[in-house]
């Protein structure tokens, strides 16, 4: 820790317990990882459970002027969950919830899961909005954070758009509930000034109808790129614009410490559909046709995206003989009865007639056959990510066009990535032109960085200036994009968004490089290496998607965490670098990463890519105890000897003590003493016999 965090560590221990406050190199490496190309190794990870420690450390970071950064799950993709100042993680006491209004609303704390929520709503016939893919492992502060969405709910269901009232804590420490009138009274009394300025700015941006024009263009499509600027065109109230302003702002206007949702209905009656286009520009024009019919979600594939996993067992047999620009689109509707359901199948096979298919999966509407249809969709991005070189990252961007462009936008897209010599795949939300495309990236030389500068470069260029599109439909800007947001939105609505900051956060200490960064080669610094550890974790992406599961969670380390430590030890030892860090990153992972790990492989059930670290651990263990295998073998061999002389000289000794102890102290001493002579080995007396047991394998 630098000297400079000294005194903010002395304070923050007089209000946090110490055990809660994380400075060795272990831990905050652990703890500073996300999903993203990136890392930064925060100088202190601190562990706060209510409102009143978020509120009191966020004083003291100013009163220090440093920088702070939440972190949920840590599943985020493009670098905003990840600091080198302080990190504040969530513990277990953000985990609360509360359905009401009939079930139609739902109230939750940050550190709830977004799959959990949906659980909690089931026996309800409802759901929260968003449904972003990570949905199982991400947290309610993340998902409104980074206003997620997914493959269902587009723009109409996300966060912003279900929004009904948050508690939410400002850089200052203030708190806010907008449930609850004490406390909007107490806040306009506090703030009133802060609230004047939003509402003049929201007046400013009405009364121009070139900033405002632009703003409802860019939120007619999917985008996270920058401030939710939509805020201030939707609302007349403050508080309106402030609590929609925090959905989308990444952590770096104030905490959400609590969010109600307006809830949605779950749909019963579901089903599915492939098919297979010719080229991906016909594929794209039957999106455009499916946008206007009663579609729940259409999933475009390319090529590249279907050829990732057409070997898998149980999908469609035509999948490796289909032509080389073959495009699949995967349709799903949904429907309160089955009557409703079925007619909605016939209108959309009826609005895609006149379109000949290289290939179909008729509408169906049984779960086991519609499950392994998307489980091409949901199988690509791990099938990538496990075949890519050792020491390379899986890079997934995430763009958005015009839906009546989305043809041509691809077709563009395409051209990059043959100029730049990347072999990237596309699969995406086609209903909102928003495309993801995946490729395989390595940062361990000059050059490699330049040619990802470049390409993104490029990429920018493309989809934000020739197409007006959005640069980050839905993974929020991070300190991937913030470079480029003044290229997306131009100089009027980017300065109006550092506006917003100064005046919601005027010393820049929240999560400063995330969303908005005037240096324009942000995007190029701290990026992350993955170095080769073990053939077993090599394809190990840092996505985080194992650790709801893993029973050692709230103990210790973390699936994700043990890969990243192991990495960094395997990568010192190679290197020789910092001995001093490598012997304390062992020290520490012996029962952090080794002794607390459960090897129950859980963790291989939740992994893209099907990584099971348990065995990476069992393998551990057993190497750290072959230095005991020719004791062990002898011992094996003399077996009979050994025990017969520990029995004899047990007998022996249990007289020999019986007789000193009962007349130097008495029988009534004995009997209080003897059970703790118990705890210590024959075979060593003196040492208790725990410290002999190796650890299983």
């Amino acid at each position: 820790m630098e000297a400079s965090y000294q005194p903010f560590y002395r304070e923050l221990s007089r209000f946090i317990a110490k055990e809660c406050i994380f400075t060795d190199p272990s831990r905050t490496m652990a703890y500073g990882t996300d999903a993203s190309c990136y890392r930064l190794i925060p100088q202190i990870v601190v562990r706060l459970d209510s409102e009143r420690e978020v509120q009191q450390t966020l004083v003291l970071a100013q009163k220090y002027k440093l920088p702070v950064t939440f972190r949920a799950a840590g599943t985020s993709l493009s670098g905003q969950a990840i600091t080198d100042s302080i990190l504040i993680t969530l513990g277990d006491n953000w985990r609360q919830y509360k359905i009401f209004g009939d079930a139609g609303y739902i109230r939750l704390k940050p550190g709830v899961i977004g799959a959990d929520a949906n659980r909690y709503l089931a026996p309800f016939g409802r759901k929260i909005g968003p449904d972003p893919a990570s949905i199982d492992a991400c947290k309610i502060g993340g998902i409104a954070a980074n206003n997620a969405s997914g493959m269902c709910c587009g723009t109409a269901q996300n966060s912003y758009q279900t929004l009904h009232a948050m508690r939410l804590i400002l850089a200052d420490g203030t708190l806010i509930d907008t449930a609850d009138s004490e406390s909007i009274a107490a806040f306009k009394k506090t703030h009133g000034p802060m609230l004047a300025q939003l509402q003049s700015l929201s007046q400013q941006t009405k009364a121009n109808p070139h900033l405002a024009d632009l703003i409802r263009h860019k939120y007619r499509l999917k985008n996270t790129t920058g401030y939710s600027l939509n805020a201030l065109v939707d609302f007349d109230d403050p508080l309106d614009i402030l609590t929609h302003l925090m959905i989308g702002s990444e952590g770096t206007l104030g905490f959400i410490a609590e969010i109600t949702y307006e809830t949605v209905e779950e749909h019963q009656f579901k089903a599915s559909a492939l098919f297979v286009f010719s080229d991906i520009e016909t594929a794209c024009e039957a999106t455009r046709i499916l946008k206007k019919q009663p579609v729940s979600a259409v999933e475009l594939m390319d090529r590249g995206a279907l050829a990732s996993v057409e070997n898998e067992d149980g999908l469609p047999d035509f999948m490796p003989l289909l032509t080389d620009d073959a495009t699949a689109l995967l349709v799903e509707v949904r429907g309160a009865d089955q009557e409703t359901l079925q007619n909605k199948m016939a209108q959309i096979m009826s609005s895609i007639a006149e379109f000949n298919l290289e290939q179909q999966v008729p509408f169906t509407d049984k779960p086991e056959e519609f499950g392994r249809l998307w489980a091409i969709r949901k199988g690509i991005f791990p099938a990538i990510g496990a075949v890519r070189p050792v020491g390379s990252t899986v890079i997934i961007e995430d763009v958005a066009f015009p839906i009546e462009q989305l043809a041509d936008g691809v077709k563009d897209l395409r051209k990059l990535f043959i100029k730049h010599d990347y072999n990237a795949v596309i699969y995406g939300h086609a209903l909102d032109g928003n495309m993801h495309f995946v490729f395989q990236q390595s940062f361990d030389t000059p050059q490699q960085v330049t040619r990802y500068q470049e390409f993104m470069e490029a990429i920018a260029h493309l989809v934000a200036v020739e197409y007006k599109g959005s640069l980050k439909a839905e993974h929020g800007t991070g300190r991937n994009m913030a470079s480029f947001v003044e290229l997306e939105w131009g100089n009027e609505a980017y300065e109006l968004m550092w506006q917003l900051k100064n005046l919601l956060d005027p010393q820049h200490l929240l999560s400063p490089g995330v969303l908005l960064n005037r240096d324009n080669q942000g995007h190029l610094k701290n990026l992350k290496l993955l170095p080769a550890a073990d053939k077993r974790v090599d394809s190990c992406i840092e996505c985080g998607f194992c650790e709801p599961v893993c029973p050692s969670t709230a103990l210790s380390f973390t699936p994700r965490q043990r890969i990243v430590i192991w990495r960094e030890i395997n990568r010192l030892r190679r290197s020789g670098d910092d001995n001093k860090r490598l012997k304390l990153l062992e020290k520490d992972f012996r029962y952090l990463g080794d002794d607390t790990c459960a090897a129950t492989g859980l963790c291989a059930r939740r992994c893209p890519v099907g990584i099971n670290t348990g065995e990476l651990i069992r393998d551990i263990r057993t190497q750290r105890n072959m230095r005991h295998e020719k004791v062990a073998r002898w011992t094996a061999s003399h077996f009979t000897t050994i025990t017969g002389r520990c029995t004899s000289g047990s007998q022996y000794g249990s007289r020999s003590q019986q007789t000193h102890w009962s007349s130097a102290y008495g029988e009534s001493h004995q009997s209080a003493v003897h059970p703790k002579r118990r705890k210590y080995s024959i075979i060593n007396p003196g040492v208790p016999a725990r410290h002999l047991m190796p650890t299983a394998p």
